[in-house]
C-alpha cells in the first residue's frame, strides 16, 4: 500500500473544499510519492494576461485585424472588434484618391469664373466632398471609433510627399487612435538611386509626424538596399511602429489573352518566413513597436511571430477565409499554448529572436549554411 503524506492529504481536502465552494468540479490528484499535483491545474484555470503595448496603446491582446476589406463599414468594424481582436486597422485611403478629389474640387470651384459681367450674380456651388471617398472614410472613423472597445487605426497609402498627407490630421480629429502609413513605392525608373528611394520614406514619415499627435506606424516593403539600416533610420526619425511587410501584388502573364494581369491573392503561411526573420533580427535593436503581417493562418503562426519578437500579429487573410470570430479562436489558442508551456506573454515575446549579444550577420550566415547542409542530407541521392 502506498504511503501518503498526511500534510498532502489535508492540503488536497482543503483545496477540494475551496473548489466546491467556487463551483468547480475539478479533482485534485496525488503523485505516487505523495506530493500534490494541483499547481499545473491551478495554472490551467488562471488565464494568461495577453494585454499588449503597441505604439504606446494598450491592447487587450496581440492579435490585430490588418488593413483589408472587412473594415469598410461600421458593422464590419464592430464585427472585427466583437470577434476578439486587440485593435482594428482600417482599409487604406490612397494618395491617388485624395489627389483626384482635390483636383475635382478645384475644377468645381473654378466653374463660372470666365462668365460675362451681367452674369456675375451667378456663383458656383461651394465645393463639396460629401460624396467623396475621403469624406466617407472620415465619417466611418467618426461613427465606428466610439462604438468599439478597441483602438481604431486609420491607414494612409501613398508614395510621395504633398498636401495629401494632411489627411492624417483629419483622421486623427475624426477619432483614429493611430495612423498606419503604408508607403507602397516601386521605382519604375531603374536609374533611381537607393538613397533617393529610402529618403522618400523618411520625408513622408516626417510630413505625417509633423501633422499629428497620435502614434504613426510605417508599413514597409523588404525590398530596400539595406532593410535593417532603413528600419533603424525610420526608428530614429520617430516611427512609433514598423509593420513587416507590405505585400507587392506582383503581376502575372495570361498566355491565352497575351496580356499582363494585375496581381492579387490572399497571403499564405510560407510568406511569413521573411518578416519573421527580420522581426527576429530587429527585436531589441529598435525602439519602435514591431508588427507582423503576412502569412498568418493558425495559432502556431501567431505564436511563431511572438517568439520572434513581434509586439502584435496582424491578419486579414485568415479573417476573410474564416470570418471575424476566428480572431477569438486565435487568441484562445495563443493563451492555451502559453499556459501549456507555463509562459507569460512577456517571457515568450522574443524568446527565439536573434540573441542580443550575437553578431546578427554571422548568425544569419550560419543559419544559411546549416540549411544548405540539411538539404544535402535530405535530398542527396
Amino acid at each position: 500500500m502506498s504511503k501518503f503524506d498526511p500534510e498532502a492529504l489535508r492540503a488536497a481536502a482543503e483545496s477540494h473544499r475551496q473548489k466546491t465552494a467556487m463551483g468547480s468540479s475539478a479533482t485534485d490528484q496525488l503523485a505516487p510519492n505523495g506530493s500534490q499535483v494541483v499547481e499545473a491545474e491551478r495554472n490551467q484555470s488562471r488565464p494568461v494576461d495577453l494585454r499588449t503595448r503597441y505604439m504606446g496603446l494598450w491592447l487587450r491582446n496581440p492579435v490585430v485585424a490588418s488593413a483589408g476589406p472587412l473594415s469598410q463599414t461600421v458593422d464590419g468594424i464592430k464585427s472585427l472588434a466583437a470577434g476578439g481582436v486587440g485593435a482594428v486597422v482600417m482599409y487604406s485611403l490612397f494618395e491617388e484618391q485624395i489627389r483626384h478629389e482635390a483636383a475635382r474640387e478645384t475644377a468645381l470651384a473654378e466653374q463660372g469664373t470666365e462668365s460675362f459681367a451681367e452674369a456675375l450674380s451667378y456663383f458656383p456651388t461651394a465645393p463639396s466632398n460629401d460624396s467623396g471617398l475621403t469624406r466617407t472614410y472620415l465619417e466611418l472613423i467618426e461613427k465606428a471609433a466610439p462604438v468599439i472597445d478597441v483602438p481604431l487605426i486609420a491607414s494612409l497609402n501613398g508614395s510621395t510627399t504633398g498636401e495629401w498627407t494632411q489627411n492624417a490630421r483629419r483622421m486623427q480629429d475624426a477619432g483614429a487612435a493611430a495612423i498606419e502609413l503604408n508607403v507602397y513605392y516601386v521605382p519604375g525608373d531603374i536609374t533611381t538611386a537607393a538613397r533617393e528611394v529610402e529618403q522618400r520614406y523618411l520625408d513622408i514619415l516626417d510630413e505625417v509626424k509633423s501633422r499629428v499627435g497620435v502614434p504613426v506606424a510605417m508599413k514597409l516593403s523588404p525590398y530596400l538596399s539595406s532593410f535593417g539600416k532603413m528600419a533603424q533610420a525610420l526608428d530614429a526619425a520617430g516611427a512609433d511602429g514598423l509593420v513587416l511587410f507590405n505585400r507587392y501584388l506582383q503581376p502575372d502573364i495570361d498566355l491565352d489573352q497575351m496580356a499582363v494581369l494585375p496581381g492579387f491573392g490572399l497571403s499564405t503561411q510560407e510568406e511569413a518566413k521573411l518578416p519573421r526573420s527580420w522581426i527576429s533580427a530587429l527585436y531589441g535593436r529598435v525602439n519602435a513597436s514591431l508588427a507582423a503581417t503576412t502569412g498568418v493562418e493558425t495559432v502556431e503562426d501567431v505564436v511563431k511571430y511572438l517568439l520572434a519578437g513581434a509586439d502584435v500579429v496582424m491578419t486579414t487573410a485568415a479573417l476573410v477565409r474564416h470570418g471575424s470570430d476566428y480572431a477569438g479562436q486565435l487568441v484562445d489558442g495563443v493563451q492555451s499554448w502559453l499556459t501549456r508551456r507555463q509562459l507569460d506573454l512577456s517571457r515568450a515575446r522574443g524568446l527565439l529572436a536573434v540573441p542580443s549579444n550575437a553578431d546578427a550577420t554571422q548568425y544569419a550566415r550560419s543559419g544559411y549554411i546549416s540549411g544548405l547542409e540539411r538539404a544535402k542530407k535530405i535530398y542527396a541521392r
